[in-house]
């Protein structure tokens, strides 16, 4: 009896830590500095300070259950990062959905608002990863609850507005966590955020393909593509050559031959995510009479030989676990390519997760989303590049969204933000989240057309380059 006491008490304790950790008790005598609010989080510690002109720029790892529907069972170390402005200044909460960067950078979101900037890593991405990693805790309500538990912590240190923000698959979950807890953020801007509702109906990508840009250009990266295919055997061997010189293998994926297909497969979709339609003039314009040399130097170039191996895949398994198990992911086909040249087709997630990970897909997933953003959207911006794939199948507004917005930037790639957006749409999106972080003048409140950003552009820390992954 005393044993099963102690341990109900050990419990008690733990799971009362846990709780705690989203505030600061009120026995605690309040801090003035910065450092010292943040490290009296129950469950936040200090990995380094760098400094930035202007601000105090904080790496952090914040103690997180495994599981938050049984937060006895475990907890692990989630990175944050803390871009600190000024108390009485809104702020923006930013995910890529994938690794945090510890230097000091700054969404666009957190200029236009002129605001602090808390950024998180998404868990499984190392190394905010449980050990040992149980994967079925890997899913879109977990993660938003490690938002919603960050957000309660720092809550008290700034009191002011907050506005979520996230591109690619940060834009995703950004969604999911407005979604999951829609009364914690005061506006949510999603940039490039896909939305692929049926997982099985891709067609939308297709149709993308034979219409993006111009036919030459489109011409063009066809020719290369199949030209690759067509000289598999000699690239091949190069790519042979370029795994034994690099320590490269293929256990995840199977094979070289299939890396090396799954790469070629990759190059129209790379091209036009982070491409313009400007860039064509460095595709070769004639792919038959192309040197091997071209079709290899612009496939590696585009899409990129290392990342079918372990070695590339391994720092991308969280998403390919959750593509394969919510998210879903897209399927392609290649009319330009005739079918003996193709082997394996456009390969699925679970051909890019080690089989000892258990995966099984939840359609139900992202049709609760969808469902939930139309009818339910509120203080919501989606933006969304003309040019990008991602953009195929995006969001949209049903009759119960309420002041949200979908935007598209003409031209634009996987890069799109509010800056290229034509004028009005600009300046109604900047005006929109000015209002949503209660920092609009009078004279924007007055007249949207008058919207710019609160925060001169800083060309370090405003650096807009994103992640180069063929992912979302």
């Amino acid at each position: 009896m005393r044993k099963a006491l102690r341990w109900l008490l050990a419990l008690t304790v733990l799971i009362g830590t846990l709780s705690t950790a989203g505030a600061a008790t009120a026995a605690q005598p309040e801090a003035t500095d910065i450092k010292d609010r943040l490290l009296s989080i129950p469950g936040m510690s200090l990995v380094e300070e760098k400094p930035y002109p202007g601000y105090r720029f904080f790496v952090l790892t914040y103690t997180q259950p495994v599981d938050h529907r049984r937060p006895s069972r475990g907890t692990f170390q989630q990175r944050v990062t803390v871009l600190h402005k000024d108390v009485s200044r809104p702020t923006v909460f930013h995910t890529s959905g994938y690794h945090v960067s510890t230097n000091p950078s700054r969404r666009e979101p957190t200029q236009i608002v002129d605001g602090n900037q808390v950024s998180m890593e998404y868990r499984f991405f190392t190394p905010s990863r449980p050990s040992p990693a149980d994967w079925t805790k890997l899913d879109i309500w977990q993660a938003a609850s490690d938002q919603h538990r960050i957000f309660k912590a720092l809550k008290p240190v700034y009191s002011k507005k907050w506005i979520s923000t996230g591109g690619s698959k940060g834009g995703m979950t950004a969604t999911y966590y407005e979604r999951f807890y829609p009364r914690d953020m005061d506006g949510v801007v999603a940039y490039v955020a896909p939305n692929d509702v049926v997982n099985k109906e891709d067609s939308a990508y297709d149709e993308f393909f034979a219409n993006v840009g111009t036919k030459e250009c489109r011409d063009r990266l066809n020719g290369v593509q199949r030209e690759a295919l067509v000289r598999r055997e000699p690239l091949e061997e190069r790519y042979q050559a370029f795994a034994a010189d690099n320590g490269y293998t293929f256990n995840t994926v199977g094979s070289l031959d299939k890396a090396y297909e799954a790469t070629v497969l990759d190059y129209v979709w790379g091209f036009w995510q982070y491409s313009l339609l400007s860039d064509c003039d460095t595709i070769p314009a004639d792919a038959k009479n192309a040197t091997d040399d071209e079709i290899w130097n612009s496939i590696d170039t585009v899409a990129g030989f290392s990342f079918y191996t372990d070695q590339g895949l391994a720092p991308y398994t969280p998403y390919y676990y959750q593509a394969g198990t919510q998210l879903g992911a897209p399927t392609i086909v290649f009319p330009h390519i005739e079918k003996k040249y193709i082997r394996y087709g456009y390969l699925p997630p679970r051909s890019f997760v080690p089989r000892d990970i258990e995966m099984k897909f939840q359609p139900w997933a992202m049709r609760d989303v969808d469902s939930w953003v139309r009818h339910n959207a509120r203080h919501m911006l989606f933006v969304y590049g003309e040019n990008d794939p991602w953009g195929a199948e995006p969001f949209r507004l049903g009759k119960g969204a309420r002041d949200s917005y979908v935007f598209t930037a003409p031209g634009a790639n996987h890069g799109a933000n509010v800056a290229g957006l034509p004028e009005k749409q600009k300046a109604l999106a900047t005006a929109r989240i000015l209002k949503w972080a209660g920092v609009a003048s009078a004279t924007v409140e007055a007249n949207p057309a008058a919207a710019k950003p609160l925060a001169k552009y800083d060309s370090r820390l405003d650096k807009r380059g994103a992640e180069r992954t063929l992912r979302p």
